[in-house]
C-alpha cells in the first residue's frame, strides 16, 4: 500500500510538468504582441508628419498597452513558472531580474491586477483622447449619450471597478500577512 501511495505522490508532483507548456504558449503570445507593435510602429512612422498631436499620442498610447501586456506575460510567465513548475537556473547571470524568484502568488496576483488597472488607465486615456479627435471633428453629438459617451462611461465604470478590485486584493493579502504573523508570533512564544 505504501508503494501506491508513493506512486500517486510522484505522479501528482510530476503532474506540474502539465503547466509548462501553457508557459510556452505566453512566450508565443509575447511574440504575437511583438508582431503588433512592430505594425502599429511601422504603421504609424509614414505618416508622423501629417498626424495631429491626438493621433500620435493615440499610437504612442497604443505601443505602451502593448507594451504592458507583454510585460505582465513576462512577469506571469516567470513567477508562475517558478511558483508551480521549477525553478528557473539563472543565478549569477548578470541580467536577471532582481524580482525574479522572489514573487509568491500573493504577489503575482497583485502584480497582475496592477498591470490590469494599468492597462485599463491608457485604454481610458485613449478613449478620452479620441473622444476629443471626434469632438474636434464636428460631428453630430446629441445633447443625450452618444455612442462615444456610452463608451467612455463603460471605460470609466470597468476601470472603478478594476481599482477597487486591486485594493480589495491588497487589501486581502495585508489582512492574510498579518494573521499569519501573529499565528508564528503565537507560536514562538509558547
Amino acid at each position: 500500500m505504501k508503494a501506491i501511495e508513493h506512486l500517486l505522490e510522484v505522479l501528482i508532483f510530476n503532474s506540474r510538468w502539465l503547466l509548462a507548456p501553457f508557459y510556452l504558449g505566453l512566450v508565443i503570445g509575447i511574440g504575437m504582441l511583438l508582431v503588433k507593435f512592430g505594425q502599429e510602429l511601422i504603421h504609424v512612422i509614414p505618416h508622423i508628419f501629417a498626424a495631429s498631436e491626438s493621433e500620435v499620442v493615440l499610437a504612442v498610447l497604443a505601443l505602451v498597452d502593448l507594451s504592458l501586456v507583454a510585460n505582465l506575460l513576462l512577469i506571469v510567465i516567470f513567477s508562475g513558472y517558478e511558483n508551480f513548475v521549477s525553478k528557473i537556473n539563472t543565478e549569477g547571470h548578470e541580467d536577471r531580474p532582481e524580482w525574479m524568484g522572489q514573487v509568491d502568488f500573493a504577489g503575482l496576483k497583485i502584480k497582475v491586477i496592477a498591470s490590469i488597472v494599468a492597462i485599463s488607465a491608457i485604454e481610458l486615456l485613449k478613449g478620452f483622447v479620441n473622444l476629443g479627435v471626434l469632438l474636434k471633428s464636428g460631428g453630430d453629438t446629441p445633447a443625450i449619450w452618444s455612442e462615444a459617451d456610452q463608451a467612455i462611461a463603460w471605460k470609466v465604470g470597468i476601470h472603478v471597478v478594476l481599482v477597487i478590485s486591486g485594493v480589495l486584493f491588497a487589501y486581502m493579502d495585508s489582512i492574510s500577512e498579518r494573521t499569519h504573523a501573529l499565528k508564528h508570533k503565537g507560536n514562538t512564544e509558547h
